[in-house]
């Protein structure tokens, strides 16, 4: 392994090190966020409320050194809202730029799913190019700008679909769980503690591991890491085989294929190896495919899901040897 590679194994054992020291257990979540900021992606986040969600994107962005914005989305929220807009300044005699909460590093579009279309489809430029149009002129984005949009994936009274043009711009659906017994009796001792996760935020505990011109240095380390052909053929074949597949009426796109390689990739990174196996294409093809494949409405109806479908398409896949 070379010294970029070791360097790059090392910070992200002490990201995942600071953001322990907030979230409590969620290892396997933490390990995914840290592959979609690797990639420079965005994901789409699913949990009850109380797990954490918001909390983890905070101690992210503030270990990674990068400015934390959040939007509430509800079904008055206007696309003004999010990307700003040009209000006449009197003194001036000139409409000045006001920004909105869009400009920011870590992006956290809360509960994304209680906005109409309309509203969600202002993040869609910005999350494809990194650039905001506003009255014909446009503003460009940082080059470390991520969305995670979270979801409730039980309650869907008032709630919008996310178009498919939407889903298929976050490269993984995390789910986020409750924690298990031992974890969460370790939060119950932290909060009846003089230091509460949620206000160690506040405090110097929380170091910054890398800054934003770090994290772009991060990314390039990542291209090092090996993907023999053998390997992104699988990984073209399992999202090809998708949009074939008896039970499915919409599988994954070219993006989603692109995703399962950048994710692979960053699994790998995550694991402390230079290179890719067909064990990572398994592993990411669950989180990357799950919500973008429209199920045939007879198969949905019978209760089959899209993980089922994706399992099934893993053991049809010829694994490269």
């Amino acid at each position: 392994m070379s010294n970029e590679l070791t360097q790059l194994v090392d910070l992200l054992e002490k990201i995942k090190t600071e953001v322990g020291k907030v979230i409590i257990g969620q290892r396997e979540v933490i390990d995914r966020v840290l592959m979609v900021v690797l990639t420079g992606q965005h994901a789409l986040i699913e949990g009850v409320p109380g797990v954490g969600k918001t909390l983890l994107v905070r101690t992210l962005a503030k270990t990674l050194g990068g400015r934390f914005g959040r939007i509430q989305f509800t079904p008055d929220l206007m696309p003004a809202d999010i990307t700003g807009t040009n209000v006449f300044n009197m003194k001036q005699n000139e409409f000045v730029f006001n920004p909105g909460p869009i400009f920011c590093n870590f992006l956290l579009a809360d509960e994304i799913n209680r906005a109409p279309a309309k509203t969600q489809s202002a993040l869609l430029q910005a999350m494809q190019e990194r650039m905001v149009t506003i009255d014909r002129k446009t503003y460009t984005l940082p080059a470390s700008f991520t969305v995670f949009a979270t979801q409730n994936p039980v309650e869907f009274e008032g709630t919008y679909p996310l178009p498919e043009a939407q889903k298929d711009r976050f490269m993984l659906k995390i789910a986020m769980s409750e924690p298990d017994r031992d974890d969460e009796m370790n939060l119950v001792r932290r909060t009846l503690g003089p230091d509460p996760p949620e206000e160690l935020l506040a405090t110097d505990a929380v170091k910054c591991v890398v800054g934003a011109d770090g994290l772009v240095a991060l990314r390039k380390c990542l291209q090092e890491l090996t993907v023999r052909e053998e390997i992104a053929a699988y990984a073209l074949d399992v999202v090809r085989a998708t949009r074939s597949h008896h039970s499915v009426l919409l599988g994954g796109g070219p993006r989603a294929t692109q995703s399962l390689i950048l994710a692979s990739r960053a699994c790998a990174a995550i694991s402390g190896r230079d290179f890719v196996i067909p064990d990572d294409v398994k592993l990411m093809a669950g989180p990357v495919l799950d919500h973008r494949l429209i199920l045939q409405p007879d198969y949905e109806i019978e209760g089959l899901s899209a993980a089922e479908v994706i399992n099934s398409i893993l053991q049809d896949v010829a694994v490269p040897r």
